[in-house]
């Protein structure tokens, strides 16, 4: 949004990554340049050679740190030591399991935090980033950099199937994300299965239906469907998109 960005498909990887695919037409013909600015712009957290990640910085006059501080990011689970100082560690790892979920973890993880700054006498303005350095560290996204501003890198499609867990690559609803369970998306196995399926329940075929048609309807048959409506549905919001702007630019042709 920062960035003017308006044509976004978010796609799960098919294992533990997802892709965003920006089909603005600005933007599809940036510099590899350009491309590099805007993901270090997006970069908040610093991978260091030994795996761990530090803040680039503190917060920059920028828009989306202010999100990300407030974005509730503080429901995740965090296997932290405060100053990797085992006097601390210890203690909440005897506590954490006591807890009923993630939050009231966090919870106690930040009242450790505040009863460590009154001990050692610091005050909230020297150490106020502590929490939400915790929350970059372990909850904003690594981006790929070499896949964003390489315009010759090799990309992979939605749909098509990873590698290694043989999951659909499928689009993603940001409406109903909360209910998106990576482990429930189809397989390339899983699909044969429900082909297979269909067609043991004795459906009868129209003779005279053409491939393309067959094809168009059996996909409908599986769990791929709802998948296939979201991609379907970004593509007709782009393309509406897309006719509204050549309409504008007519009516200014005609206006001059």
């Amino acid at each position: 949004e920062d960035l003017g960005m308006k044509h976004r498909l978010w796609v799960y990887s098919g294992r533990r990554g997802v892709h965003c695919w920006v089909c603005d037409d600005a933007v599809r013909k940036w510099s590899p340049a350009l491309r590099a600015a805007a993901v270090e712009y997006l970069t908040l957290v610093k991978v260091s050679a030994w795996g761990t990640g530090a803040p680039t910085g503190y917060p920059p006059a920028s828009p989306l740190l202010g999100r990300v501080r407030t974005g509730g990011l503080g429901s995740a689970v965090f296997a932290i030591s405060l100053d990797r100082r085992p006097q601390h560690r210890e203690p909440l790892q005897g506590e954490f399991p006591k807890k009923r979920d993630s939050v009231q973890r966090w919870e106690l993880l930040k009242g450790r935090m505040e009863r460590t700054r009154r001990v050692v006498g610091t005050g909230r303005s020297a150490a106020c980033y502590a929490d939400w350095e915790i929350m970059l560290q372990y909850c904003f996204p690594r981006l790929d950099i070499n896949v964003s501003k390489g315009m010759e890198h090799l990309l992979k499609s939605p749909f098509s199937v990873h590698p290694k867990t043989g999951r659909i690559s499928v689009p993603l609803d940001l409406q109903r994300l909360d209910q998106f369970d990576p482990f429930a998306v189809p397989t390339i196995s899983s699909l044969c299965h429900e082909l297979d399926a269909a067609v043991d329940d004795g459906e009868q075929e129209d003779v005279g239906e053409t491939e393309p048609k067959r094809r168009a309807r059996d996909y409908k048959k599986t769990s791929l469907a709802p998948y296939v409506r979201v991609f379907e549905q970004f593509v007709e919001e782009m393309e509406c998109a897309r006719r509204g702007e050549l309409l504008r630019r007519s009516g200014k042709r005609q206006a001059g």
